[in-house]
């Protein structure tokens, strides 16, 4: 995986994460209502796993998410670094 998709990947984990939350749901009761398995919210939480596009469309439904809020990463990517 590359730095960069490590870092999206990673803040798309969080952003999961803090969504959930502050909707009330667990990892098992939202991956349920993805029909997912009980652990797909914890493995993409945890960057185990890669969200689809598909999915998280339907997780921004779920959790009345607009796109650019949940893109508003707390931090920016260092291009400079790599």
């Amino acid at each position: 995986m590359s730095s960069f998709e490590e870092y999206y990947y990673k803040n798309v984990g969080k952003q999961v994460r803090k969504y959930r939350l502050a909707a009330g749901y667990t990892q098992e009761e939202l991956s349920e209502i993805l029909s997912k398995n009980d652990k797909y919210i914890g493995h993409i939480e945890r960057c185990e796993r890669k969200i689809s596009t598909k999915v998280m469309v339907k997780l921004f439904d779920i959790l009345k998410i607009q796109p650019s809020e949940f893109f508003a990463f707390e931090t920016d990517y260092n291009w400079q670094e790599k």
